[in-house]
């Protein structure tokens, strides 16, 4: 919990809060420190002043941000507010904490009260010394803020369990550490003297013993303050204001104060704001975890670029040394390039590390923090703070974002020594790269007058150009999903024409190839526009020669098939299942269409059982080349499960992108009560955390008692009803009508889960260790 000590002390005194209060902007402040940095405003500025002036100004409200400006923060190191017409400027100070106090424009006056109870000067305003903003006080002056009683709460946890250990109370010289309390006799006991003094016999045999921490804090632990109105003090709590964020009394809305506004139960409120704020804290708990391991990588990184640099400099020292004289001289100058690269290379990581460290520290730190305000069984206080917490909780996650868990430097010294030059060259010895630049292949050509299109098949042919001298070891061939949309890999390997079939009927594609050898990829061929036919007496059309770009009307043939095959882009494989001929690798789906004429999906909420298994049902293997490393595949890739305890991702081979598709799968091991995620994909998913974290899957997870619908990290659709081992998951993917729906047992999960699906999906599993899954094999 020390992590946390930061969160609970004052910014402007450094200590621990005093009495705090909760400033509109949700920051803290001590009561007594709020009193010391007020700053009296000009008459002509205060809200009595226009008012008068009938300006039509009320008074401030402190739930109104809207009437708040900010301080600047500028290089000079002085604040004006921005809410004058003349606005003072006042030196700035600095806190214990490091944050920015403006000092009261004149010491306070003489008064026989305490400083949180004396009288606030009039048109005083205060500024937030964490995020500058101001605002000015009404006629209640500091009593018109809520007082943070969580926080309160918290810091006398905090500050119990750091307290010294209690001593016995009846140990005659040295008092013992005392190891029990009685709660009837309000003593503490050492050990002998709770044998000697406290028999566990007779009427003491019903005392109750408790730990002396727990003892300590029954204790002292006075009955907590009710909830009272800042408005009306004799008022407690009872609702909860949707539009202004706090609770009120029944008071407040007999005054008609927030007549136009949605008022709630403050109970239900109270565990709304709970349950949103633990959410959050999954993310940044996942957050966290990642940037352990990280740090765990990024030590090993300094261990194994130290033993690099020592296994390269004795390389360098041992092919210097057989130069002779002539090359002592240089290589004292090829040593300190070394060690300056080896430095250059600490220098870096140790910098991540460090700064990796201080947020891992500031994150872990906010985490304790919203955890022991989550155990706060105070409501109202509670949502004073909830939604800012939950705001920091999400900005505090968006900061481990992309980029910044990846390493900034490699641990590979890309170094090597050429010791064959003459003894003449040696003064022009340099360093040269491990890997020896070589050209790309040259831009392939499409040889239009063998492509041609046949029903839903394409064919295309291209060669290199004829005074090419750089060989290529592959080509790469790309189509579009016939709708405009981006390209994707449909074949890699070293043939020049390719047959690719179960495109879509009456559909126009872009396709375009590019060559690959070891030092890099050439720039892409001219785009051929292809379209599909639709008539089914149609026969075979080659495109015309000239005019590779332009689109050209062909015979078109009746709808068939609306799923592709695709498989992940790997030199030697395709995205497709290819056969071999002497002239031609041709593409055919293993995936039923789901299209055909009679396959009507009229009902999108009835369970799968009620709407023909075979009619609907989609088969596929999972696949190994798109699969995260942790992931195991057996049973010819129809059963998947995983070596890590984190959540990994694997894809189906097979990829929808009409039609109406349903699979099910069925848990084949469930230990531990894990949360496995099933739904669909795109090809780039995120391969490393749960299914539906990022904007590229729509996933359902469920554990043993419930489920949620995941989307871009957002949690919806809470349903009672979770799995066991057996269990059976049912994903219908409904791209006619653009939705997804799921099923468990044959029984639909929830509403219809997502809508305006659209473009090309595959099926995605995310699971751990605790969790195997089967597809239905093909039958």
């Amino acid at each position: 919990m020390e992590e946390m000590e930061e969160e609970l002390k004052c910014p402007v005194c450094g200590s621990f809060y005093r009495e705090p209060i909760i400033l509109p902007c949700s920051h803290n402040l001590c009561q007594a420190c709020a009193r010391n940095i007020l700053v009296q405003t000009p008459e002509s500025e205060s809200p009595q002043s226009r008012r008068a002036s009938g300006s039509g100004v009320s008074d401030y409200d402190y739930l109104d941000l809207d009437k708040m400006s900010l301080y600047s923060e500028a290089d000079s190191g002085y604040g004006s507010y921005g809410g004058f017409a003349s606005a003072p400027t006042t030196p700035c100070q600095k806190s214990p904490n490091g944050v920015r106090v403006f000092p009261p424009a004149m010491p306070p006056p003489a008064t026989h009260l305490s400083p949180a109870l004396a009288p606030v000067p009039r048109n005083s305003c205060i500024t937030c010394p964490q995020c500058h903003r101001s605002l000015i006080l009404d006629d209640r002056g500091l009593r018109g803020f809520p007082k943070n009683r969580v926080l309160e709460g918290v810091i006398d946890r905090y500050q119990q369990s750091k307290a010294a250990a209690l001593k016995c109370q009846l140990c005659e010289k040295a008092p013992k550490e005392a190891t029990v309390m009685c709660e009837q006799c309000d003593v503490f006991y050492c050990d002998p003297c709770r044998l000697r003094c406290h028999p566990p016999r007779g009427p003491l045999a019903k005392h109750r013993l408790v730990p002396p921490a727990q003892g300590r804090v029954s204790r002292r632990l006075s009955p907590r303050k009710v909830s009272t109105c800042t408005d009306h003090e004799l008022e407690n709590h009872s609702m909860y204001c949707v539009q202004c964020k706090m609770p009120v009394c029944y008071q407040c809305l007999e005054e008609g104060k927030h007549s136009s506004h949605e008022v709630k139960a403050l109970g239900a409120m109270w565990k709304l704001h709970k349950s949103q704020l633990s959410q959050a804290l999954n993310g940044l708990s996942d957050r966290a975890k990642e940037a352990k391991e990280f740090l765990v990588q990024l030590r090993n990184m300094v261990q194994q670029i130290q033993e690099n640099s020592v296994e390269f400099e004795a390389c360098l020292v041992a092919q210097c040394d057989a130069l002779i004289d002539a090359l002592n001289r240089r290589k004292a100058q090829l040593l300190a390039r070394v060690n300056k690269e080896h430095e250059h290379k600490l220098k870096v990581v140790r910098d991540q590390i460090s700064h990796c460290t201080v947020k891992l520290r500031q994150t872990t730190g906010l985490m304790e923090y919203c955890l022991e305000v989550i155990k706060e069984n105070d409501p109202s206080g509670f949502l004073q703070i909830s939604d800012a917490l939950i705001r920091r909780v999400h900005l505090t996650e968006d900061q481990w974002g992309k980029g910044t868990l990846t390493p900034r430097m490699t641990t590979d010294f890309d170094l090597s020594l050429d010791n064959s030059p003459l003894l003449q060259s040696i003064h022009q010895l340099d360093f040269v790269q491990v890997k020896a630049s070589s050209p790309v292949p040259a831009t392939p050509i499409l040889q239009l007058e063998e492509c041609c299109t046949h029903n839903n098949s394409a064919t295309l042919s291209w060669k290199q150009p004829p005074l090419s001298t750089v060989p290529a070891d592959g080509y790469i061939l790309e189509l579009d999903d016939g709708n405009g949309g981006q390209f994707r890999e449909v074949y890699v390997g070293k043939e020049t024409m390719c047959t690719v079939d179960g495109l879509h009927f009456n559909s126009t594609y872009n396709a375009r190839v590019k060559a690959f050898n070891k030092t890099g990829v050439s720039p892409y061929s001219k785009t051929l526009v292809l379209q599909t036919s639709e008539d089914t007496d149609s026969e075979e059309q080659t495109l015309p020669f000239p005019v590779p770009s332009e689109r050209l009307p062909l015979r078109r043939m009746s709808p068939f098939s609306s799923t592709l095959n695709l498989q992940p882009s790997f030199p030697g494989r395709s995205y497709f299942d290819f056969r071999s001929s002497p002239h031609q690798l041709s593409l055919h789906s293993s995936l039923q269409s789901l299209n055909a004429p009679g396959c009507n999906f009229e009902t999108q909420s009835a369970p799968y059982s009620q709407l023909g298994k075979y009619t609907y049902l989609a088969w596929f293997a999972f696949d190994p080349g798109s699969a995260h490393s942790d992931i195991i595949l057996s049973n010819d890739n129809l059963t998947v499960t995983c070596s890590s305890y984190d959540d990994r991702v694997v894809l189906g081979k097979t990829g929808f992108s009409k039609g109406v598709h349903y699979w099910e799968l069925t848990v084949d091991r469930y230990d531990n009560h894990p949360d496995p995620a099933f739904g669909v994909a795109r090809m780039d998913v995120m391969k490393d955390v749960m299914l539906g974290k990022d904007d590229k899957a729509w996933a359902m997870y469920v554990d043993n008692n419930r489920s949620w619908f995941m989307h871009n990290n957002s949690h919806t659709n809470r349903t009672e009803g979770g799995i066991t081992k057996g269990a059976t998951i049912g994903v219908l993917l409904d791209l006619n009508r653009k939705n997804l729906t799921f099923f468990i047992n044959d029984e639909q999960q929830g509403p219809i889960a997502f809508d305006n699906v659209e473009g090309l999906f595959f099926p995605a599993v995310s699971l751990n260790r605790n969790v195997q899954v089967s597809t239905l094999p093909r039958g």
